[in-house]
């Protein structure tokens, strides 16, 4: 088994649970592919009293028989009539369980949604099962997870049913940071140089089975090149089927995401529907819910705003990469991504998927801009003037009395502020003074790849220069 990267707090929670002394209902959800069952796997060492995996596009009856052969697996002294329904067949799990020896019972359901198929009667045999037996004793741990985030959240977590705060944890599995895909990287024998790292991590974002498939001995762009362009590369088709795992009706979630791929500045709620038509209603703040639970967009608040305002941004670095040069290529990729390194087209995604990754690295941000332990709050501001066009993606409000905007530049040597953008920049900085009215002091931080080359023009003008470096610090 392979060694678990990171995840030292979910561990720790796992294992907490398992020594707890009341019953504990631990829901883990995350995109697919994340490491949701590697990670449970891990926990606990293989080490279940009952686990099963719940069977993809499957019946009741099906999932029924799959039940009953990992009971009977479980306990094979046994004589188990199959049980017909789920009312009986966690009746068998309760007897099997109470002649099991006296100590922790660890629980493992993967992939539960997938046991609640139309009409099957699944979801009211958990609840009666955790709610008439397994809550009343002290010894019980159920995990269960899935990558079907709709469901997750909406049937389970926010459950207004019999399960309705039965949850006593949850986990959102996050994607890797880039210090835990360098880990990732290291633990495979690949030593790649954090530059190329972060090439990768701009169009694979931080799940582990897509950095499963970078080879040692190619570059960034020829591991991308391979990935997502060749006809047979792990991500050329896998965003439809991404979107098709994790949420019903995924065709809304991906007008919403292809909108927002198309406006790098985000968009409010209003805006969204104008573009997408969905309706104004219930339906979409859900759909805006699940894809943000899910990782794949962030809500945030543009500093001074009130909430109602908040704009909704695309994060997830796979859909972004896709639908700019994924989807029209063609099927052969045999050279493609490798031409395309120095055009207008991918410069304007290369420092916007730039600026997406240092925004999933604020708490490294801080860190080194030695702030970990001041209260802050972390928005983003755009003019209300749309003509000037004036926008800061990373503003750190600080209760130290000053406001760090951050101005986050991708490029493959020290990046040279001239005499034009040092004048963009002190108009920027004014600008926003006087629409936000703070009476703050600003700072302004650049974080770029390889830092500010020495000059004339930052002098005076930039508090704080961040390299690559600072991305990758281990501050959790």
């Amino acid at each position: 088994m392979k060694t678990l990267i990171g995840r030292e707090q979910e561990l720790l929670l796992l294992r907490t649970m398992a020594e707890s002394e009341k019953s504990e209902f631990i829901a883990i959800y995350g995109r697919r592919r994340v490491g949701k069952t590697f990670l449970v796997r891990s926990a606990y060492h293989q080490q279940f009293t009952f686990q099963i995996t719940a069977l993809g596009n499957a019946s009741k009856a099906q999932q029924l028989i799959n039940f009953h052969l990992a009971l009977r697996n479980a306990w094979p002294a046994a004589s188990l009539e199959q049980a017909t329904d789920w009312l009986n067949a966690f009746q068998q799990l309760i007897t099997f369980i109470n002649q099991t020896p006296d100590t922790r019972k660890i629980i493992f359901f993967d992939e539960l949604p997938w046991f609640d198929t139309p009409g099957s009667g699944f979801l009211p045999a958990l609840e009666h099962f955790w709610n008439s037996w397994a809550s009343a004793r002290s010894d019980i741990t159920l995990v269960v997870c899935g990558s079907a985030a709709s469901w997750m959240i909406n049937k389970l977590i926010h459950n207004r049913g019999g399960l309705y705060n039965r949850v006593t944890q949850r986990i959102r599995l996050s994607p890797f940071t880039l210090h835990e895909c360098e880990l990732f990287l290291r633990s495979g024998g690949l030593v790649i140089d954090r530059y190329q790292i972060i090439q990768l991590y701009m169009v694979l974002g931080g799940v582990p089975f897509y950095w499963d498939e970078v080879k040692p001995g190619k570059s960034a762009t020829q591991n991308i090149q391979d990935i997502c362009f060749r006809e047979n590369g792990l991500l050329r088709n896998e965003y439809p089927n991404l979107y098709r795992s994790l949420f019903s009706n995924d065709q809304k979630h991906q007008a919403i995401v292809e909108s927002l791929a198309n406006k790098s500045k985000g968009m409010n709620r209003e805006e969204i529907i104008r573009s997408t038509g969905l309706p104004d209603a219930g339906s979409t703040t859900r759909i805006l819910t699940e894809l943000e639970e899910s990782g794949f967009i962030r809500k945030y608040q543009p500093f001074g705003r009130k909430q109602r305002r908040s704009l909704y941004q695309l994060t997830d670095p796979y859909s972004l990469f896709y639908l700019r040069f994924i989807k029209d290529s063609h099927p052969d990729g045999s050279s493609g991504w490798l031409l395309m390194t120095d055009n207008p087209r991918y410069r304007t995604w290369s420092g916007y998927a730039f600026e997406q990754v240092c925004l999933c690295h604020v708490a490294e941000i801080k860190a080194a801009l030695g702030i970990s332990g001041v209260q802050t709050m972390v928005s983003s501001w755009r003019s209300s003037n749309p003509e000037s066009g004036a926008q800061i993606d990373l503003v750190i409000d600080r209760r130290d009395h000053v406001v760090t905007v951050c101005e986050m530049k991708y490029s493959i040597q020290p990046f040279t502020i001239d005499k034009k953008y040092s004048a963009e920049l002190h108009s920027k900085l004014q600008r926003f003074i006087a629409e936000t009215g703070t009476r703050k002091s600003i700072f302004l931080a650049m974080v770029t790849t390889f830092g500010i080359a020495p000059g004339k023009y930052s002098l005076g003008l930039v508090q704080n220069d961040l390299t690559m470096d600072c991305l990758f610090n281990y501050n959790h």
